[in-house]
């Protein structure tokens, strides 16, 4: 018997209307604040001595340009498909957790090489505009990341930028416990500890997120989802025999899609209802579009 296909059918974007405009505001808010942030951290780390500070500031501005990339990818990953792109811009967003998790990783060798600079070459830190700036720094991330609510779970692009904002707001509270003990104990040296310190903190946080933006550019199967429990799941359809030939992999950070084999006892589940079951097994793990074909119990063909 010939193989029968079900249907390839695009799913929408899940989240509601008003979840993606909730998530371009606080790409936009994001961004406003940590310029902002960014400018004056800059100004006072310059001004009063403290490397600590001019690398949150650093930071902060590497968070600006992967915000930027993401919001873009956002608005990408809204245009619906095409001729020439069948699965839509929907890749955009993993580019982006690329370039985002590439640039936390270039924040945190400034800042260590210059950690290491300044613990050869002390330099007096001038103690109470450092904290307030840092200060600001740790309420303007933890701002920033929760106006992404909860909506950032299941999307990689979404989940760097809370990254980028809350890794900000821990580098800014130690900026700012290290600035109270140079005040404490006049050692200028901890600030530049500090700095080090942040940049290793902060080079681990954007290895995790580039290897799993590499992962899901790769085609690896996502973050979240196993492939036994899949094809155990889709083993428990009734009629299900054998299940092969299966692969997952992201449309975009928040889309997954799957192709495979189910090879099944015709006669005891009609093929409609055993798509929609296995289609509304697959939603439940977390993949929405997914192509199945269906082949006979005793195929001969059946590897």
């Amino acid at each position: 018997m010939a193989p029968v296909h079900s249907p390839h059918t695009a799913h929408p974007d899940p989240r509601p209307p008003g979840r993606r405009s909730g998530a371009a505001g606080a790409f936009r808010w994001s961004v406003l604040l940590n310029s902002v942030l960014s400018g004056l951290q800059l100004v006072i780390g310059i001004r009063f001595g403290s490397l600590a500070l001019i690398g949150d500031a650093v930071h902060n501005l590497g968070d600006v340009a992967g915000l930027l990339l993401g919001w873009g990818a956002e608005r990408l990953t809204a245009r619906p498909a095409s001729p020439r792109f069948t699965y839509g811009l929907g890749r955009s967003t993993q580019l982006a957790a690329l370039a985002n998790g590439v640039l936390i990783l270039m924040a945190a060798a400034v800042l260590v090489v210059e950690g290491l600079q300044r613990l050869l070459e002390p330099v007096e830190v001038v103690i109470g505009p450092v904290v307030w700036a840092a200060a600001a720094g740790i309420v303007v991330n933890l701002f920033s990341a929760r106006l992404f609510g909860d909506d950032h779970a299941h999307d990689l692009n979404r989940r760097a930028a809370v990254v980028h904002l809350l890794t900000d707001a821990a580098v800014s509270a130690a900026v700012m416990v290290s600035a109270l003990l140079v005040g404490l104990t006049d050692w200028s040296v901890l600030d530049a500890l500090t700095a080090i310190a942040v940049g290793l903190t902060v080079a681990w946080s954007g290895w995790a997120l580039l290897r799993d933006a590499l992962r899901v550019a790769l085609d690896g199967v996502p973050a979240g989802i196993e492939l036994a429990a899949v094809s155990q799941s889709l083993l428990e359809i009734p009629g299900v025999r054998r299940v092969h030939h299966v692969h997952i992999w992201g449309m975009s950070t928040s889309r997954n899609a799957l192709t495979a084999h189910l090879v099944r006892q015709t006669g005891e589940i009609d093929d409609t209802a055993l798509i929609r079951q296995a289609q509304a097994r697959l939603a439940d793990l977390g993949i929405v579009h997914s192509t199945l074909q269906l082949e006979s119990w005793g195929n001969p063909e059946d590897p």
